[in-house]
């Protein structure tokens, strides 16, 4: 009976080793498209694009979404004030979802279907960053590490 008990705590940490590294991967992907796309709302054609799409105060709004990405991202990707950071993303994508995807403006089929998705794909992504923002980092991260 003691043989079977340890065999089964060995089983579960080994999938708990996985569903660990599998979570790590997931901040991992959610995160690099913040990064990388916040690093671009810092040069003139990003600024120059938001402008041309109405909105308001673009050469400070554009910047300022740029800060709440990257700083969002970083907390997702080292799971650190992970519930706050996934606050910090929702926050970027709903009003970056809403000013520059909307579709329904568009005359182009073409164009329309391509911003379409692109509203879209941002909507998958409040949902995810939503999700984190009630589940957290899980393990494997600094979160998780200082709670202990």
């Amino acid at each position: 009976m003691a043989t079977n008990s340890i065999a089964i705590s060995k089983d579960l940490e080994a999938i708990s080793f996985w569903q660990g590294a599998v979570v790590v991967l997931g901040r991992f992907f959610f995160a690099m498209i913040f990064l990388l796309a916040g690093a671009n709302h810092f040069n003139k054609q990003t600024i120059g694009y938001a402008a041309s799409q109405g909105v308001p105060l673009a050469s400070i709004a554009v910047p300022l979404s740029g800060v709440l990405a990257i700083a969002g991202g970083l907390s997702i990707l080292l799971g650190y004030r992970a519930k706050l950071g996934a606050w910090l993303i929702a926050l970027f994508l709903i009003p970056v979802t809403l000013m520059l995807h909307k579709f329904w403006t568009v005359t182009d089929p073409m164009m329309a279907q391509i911003q379409m998705i692109l509203f879209m794909k941002n909507v998958s992504m409040l949902g995810g960053a939503l999700l984190i923002s009630q589940f957290g980092a899980g393990p494997f991260s600094l979160d998780a590490r200082r709670s202990r």
